[in-house]
């Protein structure tokens, strides 16, 4: 039976050693058997599937017109999706934090709405709210505007899914520093914008960039929301994973993974700068 260290945390590893060889040996080679079966298995499978047709089909499959588009939207999305969730998760994390007010309580679980709302019924909300028979949808007509089925509205889906990551990331790890130096620096005359550049600032900065990297990759790979309200329109408002959709719709099984393979490289990427930001997050005093 394994035995449950009930010791102090120190000796926790010395506890775990005792435990038998054929326990440690089987839960290993559970967890390696369960992570290459869901997470190896089927990356080696898309990457096998994009080079099936050789080098030539693939770099023909990243590189053709309506791919470098949906390249480009995606990257045009997170550019502005990424940058407007981080000013705001700054914000909200520096209020909940640092002060007591009214509806704070409020504030935090609106924060956390984008969480438990499925992005399908995200898109549709903005559907809702800016469609052609929606609640503004007239007044945009009239103006010449438009927001469902362009890249406007691929834009605000985006930037409500992505909503609470940087703010997430932050406010527990400010509330963990107290506000003892932003107050220090306030009593030695330093202003509001100064106490946080040169005291806020290098204090979350580790945990403010992981919150960026996983608002990055969420926004990259977004479907459900941006789905709803992009139309589908080939070479204007798909992003890489609806332009992956539709490849495969069309059988272009080849071309599918081709592009799938990208986000693949991307989350790959993700994952190491995550490992590196929480390895440089506890190297933190």
């Amino acid at each position: 039976m394994v035995r449950i260290a009930l010791e102090l945390p120190g000796k926790v590893s010395a506890v775990a050693r005792r435990d038998p060889k054929w326990v440690r040996r089987g839960l290993t080679l559970l967890a390696l058997l369960a992570l290459g079966f869901f997470i190896v298995l089927p990356l080696a499978a898309v990457f096998a599937q994009a080079f099936d047709k050789g080098w030539a089909a693939y770099e023909c499959a990243v590189t053709e017109p309506n791919t470098r588009s949906a390249i480009y939207l995606s990257l045009l999305t997170v550019g502005i999706a990424v940058p407007l969730n981080t000013v705001f998760g700054v914000a909200a994390a520096w209020a909940i934090t640092k002060f007591q007010f009214v509806g704070k309580n409020v504030l935090v679980t609106l924060v956390d709405i984008p969480f438990g709302v499925s992005p399908v019924i995200s898109g549709l909300i903005y559907v809702l709210v800016f469609g052609a028979q929606g609640w503004f949808g007239p007044w945009l007509a009239a103006h010449d505007m438009r927001v469902i089925f362009a890249v406007p509205g691929i834009i605000l889906a985006t930037t409500f899914v992505t909503f609470p990551f940087v703010a997430r990331e932050l406010i527990p790890l400010m509330e963990s520093q107290g506000a003892d130096e932003e107050e220090a620096a306030l009593v030695l005359g330093a202003s509001g914008w100064q106490m946080f550049y040169r005291v806020t600032l290098p204090n979350i900065k580790w945990g403010l960039l992981y919150g960026v990297v996983l608002c990055s990759a969420r926004a990259l790979g977004e479907f459900g929301a941006v789905s709803v309200v992009s139309g589908h329109i080939r070479g204007e408002t798909n992003t890489i994973p609806l332009h992956v959709e539709i490849l495969y719709n069309e059988y272009n099984y080849s071309g599918a993974f081709a592009v799938a393979s990208l986000l693949s490289v991307i989350a790959v990427i993700t994952l190491a700068l995550k490992k590196f930001l929480e390895w440089k997050t506890r190297q933190e005093p």
